[in-house]
């Protein structure tokens, strides 16, 4: 059995501009993850990042070019398959932590797990040895405006890996801390991502972090180039 746990093969994206013309933001992207990958994904800031993980995450539709996930073509299905594909396969992780302010963050992570049919005592055993494994089990009771930035994020993530995805996708994760945090706060996701044989595509901006990963892609004129 293949262990790529998602190809993205020939995306193009164009947007309609402000002004008359197109703008094409992916030309033919094409991608290979597999499983226990980190690759950093870096452009400047306008370049297509959000774009290619909505696609990958099937979150919206290319103009042309294929996604599979685990195995699964996901290009051309119906809402109702990309949502299962979606649900059971990918993780996100954005900026922001976007947790649901009115529960705790034992909360944030059972809900997801509840939505996909999982029990309310396993739901909650797999959300606390998550915030143990990030090391903030100690704040499961704390609704997210009583947690620090790090601590929210750290959150966001075990949401992310609740219900045991095959593909991590980051929109720049640490994007919203100081060096130190967001240093402690990848350090956690990466372990996740090692113990558990996650494939990550993380996008960000901060090059020390990018190379801590396995490989360094960017996105140029379209196009996904390795950096060396």
């Amino acid at each position: 059995m293949s262990d790529v746990t998602l190809t993205l093969s020939g995306l193009t994206k164009t947007y309609l501009s402000g002004t008359p013309g197109e703008v094409q933001v992916l030309r033919g992207a094409d991608l290979e993850l597999r499983a226990g990958e980190a690759v950093a994904l870096v452009a400047p800031s306008g370049a297509g990042k959000s774009t290619l993980l909505h696609i990958a995450g099937l979150l919206d539709t290319p103009d042309m070019g294929e996604v599979e996930i685990a195995g699964q073509a996901a290009t051309g299905k119906g809402d109702r398959t990309r949502t299962a594909i979606r649900r059971r396969d990918v993780g996100f992780v954005y900026q922001f932590h976007h947790l649901l302010p009115e529960f705790t963050a034992l909360e944030n992570i059972v809900l997801p797990q509840l939505a996909n049919g999982i029990s309310d005592k396993a739901a909650q055993e797999r959300a606390m040895q998550l915030l143990d494994r990030v090391g903030v089990a100690g704040r499961a009771g704390h609704r997210p405006a009583a947690l620090s930035g790090g601590e929210q994020q750290r959150v966001a993530f075990c949401r992310a890996l609740a219900n045991q995805p095959r593909v991590l996708l980051a929109d720049e994760p640490t994007g919203n801390l100081d060096p130190e945090t967001a240093d402690q706060v990848f350090t956690a996701l990466m372990a996740l991502v090692r113990d558990d044989g996650l494939s990550a595509l993380i996008a960000t901006h901060n090059l020390e972090l990018a190379a801590r990963m396995d490989r360094v892609l960017r996105l140029e004129g379209g196009l996904l180039k390795p950096v060396e």
